[in-house]
């Protein structure tokens, strides 16, 4: 049979429980505060442009292989992804 006070613990220790993780907030889990880290960009050689395409950093060239599919995302930097050689490959221009 269980009595009063072991009710009202019982339920106390899992109402702590639920609160602790709120109550610790993000210090208490290891993360540190400060300043957000800032990640290098890619550097691209003179005569390249630096762009983002199909999520990845690329350095694009005229006259470089170019997927077709990311043709739009090719124009937001000035190069068209259309020109073809004997083989099908895609060339940019």
């Amino acid at each position: 049979m269980r009595t009063p006070l072991r009710r009202t613990s019982c339920s106390a220790l899992a109402a702590l429980a639920l609160a602790a993780p709120l109550a610790a907030g993000p210090v208490a889990l290891g993360a540190a505060p400060g300043p957000p880290v800032a990640v290098a960009a890619k550097t691209c050689s003179s005569g390249y442009t630096h762009a983002v395409i199909g999520g990845e950093q690329k350095c694009l060239r005229r006259g470089e292989f170019c997927a077709h599919r990311y043709n739009a995302q090719y124009h937001r930097y000035g190069f068209s992804c259309t020109k073809r050689d004997s083989r099908g490959d895609y060339h940019l221009t």
